[in-house]
């Protein structure tokens, strides 16, 4: 196969929302306090009972429906998550059996924040490889459950919810000017930074350093995305849509607009879901199809980073 694409997406976030003002009860803080310093407005909080495959299992559902596949068609499940509790079986044989599939290849990978933009890599190389011909890849988090809510500096940042993409090979070349279905990855990673993001310990916490953070992703996250660019072939000004990870609108904004793509929809679903971890950008994406703001063959940027300071990001057609 010379490629792969994104043939369907699908979204799940939990029923109970969170405002500010919610909080503002719970911790010293208030609605204003919250949208002046980090944009999010209200989060969803996953029931104590509702796990991450649970979640993971309702996304990749919808995007498996819009596909018009069968679940005997997907030989591969990748599973991006960083709050799995249980080390076995993993989220993906999890989500395979909540879904019936028979006898994927399943595989989590944790790289926090830039989860879903690592495993869209992966799927795609894997793809490519003939190792298998349709995968469903998730992006699912319950961060909730890591928050400390005592920390109003963490705990206003973070909601639940997945998102999936159910991605198949490909052999159609991409014309002249036209990105591929899944461009070429750019990833890597900040090792003296590691420490930056933190989700540890028993009970598990989430912590951060937010202000070298902020720095690092207004500072030296644009090049990397102009490069993410270049790889594909397009330039910023030609991006239909952007869809970083929803870390905080404060971040988002500045990176989108360094980049310099000026004609393209800045997904900003932060705002209304805060800070998903790895459901972060499929769950936007999947928004911004659902909602007709990008059309099917519309090149959008994705662009995860966060935990590890791990970076990846690639263009894509829009299904």
């Amino acid at each position: 196969m010379t490629g792969s694409r994104i043939l369907a997406l699908g979204h799940y976030q939990p029923a109970k929302v969170l405002t500010n003002d919610d909080l503002a009860g719970m911790v010293d803080t208030s609605d204003e306090w919250i949208r002046s310093r980090v944009g999010i407005r209200t989060r969803r909080i996953a029931r104590p009972d509702e796990t991450v495959d649970e979640m993971a299992a309702a996304a990749a559902a919808k995007a498996l429906a819009h596909s018009g596949l069968s679940p005997s068609d997907i030989d591969l499940v990748l599973v991006a998550t960083s709050t799995a509790i249980d080390r076995s079986p993993n989220m993906a044989a999890r989500v395979a059996e909540r879904l019936g599939l028979d006898r994927p290849a399943v595989m989590d990978m944790n790289v926090v924040c830039a989860g879903f933009t690592h495993t869209l890599a992966t799927a795609d190389h894997t793809l490519r490889a003939g190792a298998a011909t349709a995968a469903l890849v998730i992006g699912a988090d319950k961060f909730t459950e890591a928050a400390d809510w005592t920390d109003r500096s963490t705990c206003v940042l973070l909601g639940d919810g997945a998102g999936a993409a159910v991605v198949v090979a490909d052999d159609a070349p991409a014309g002249a000017g036209t990105v591929p279905g899944i461009g070429p990855v750019v990833w890597g990673s900040v090792p003296t930074m590691s420490n930056a993001v933190r989700i540890e310990g028993t009970p598990i916490r989430f912590s951060q350093e937010g202000q070298s953070v902020y720095r690092w992703a207004t500072t030296q996250l644009p090049p990397i995305a102009r490069e993410v660019c270049e790889r594909a072939g397009i330039r910023p000004e030609d991006l239909a849509g952007v869809v970083l990870h929803q870390a905080n609108l404060r971040i988002v904004e500045p990176v989108a607009r360094k980049l310099g793509a000026v004609n393209a929809v800045i997904a900003r679903d932060v705002v209304e879901s805060g800070n998903t971890s790895a459901a972060s950008i499929p769950l936007a994406l999947s928004k911004l199809v659902e909602r007709g703001e990008v059309g099917s063959g519309d090149p959008v940027l994705l662009f995860g980073f966060g935990g590890n300071l791990s970076y990846a990001g690639q263009v894509i057609r829009c299904p």
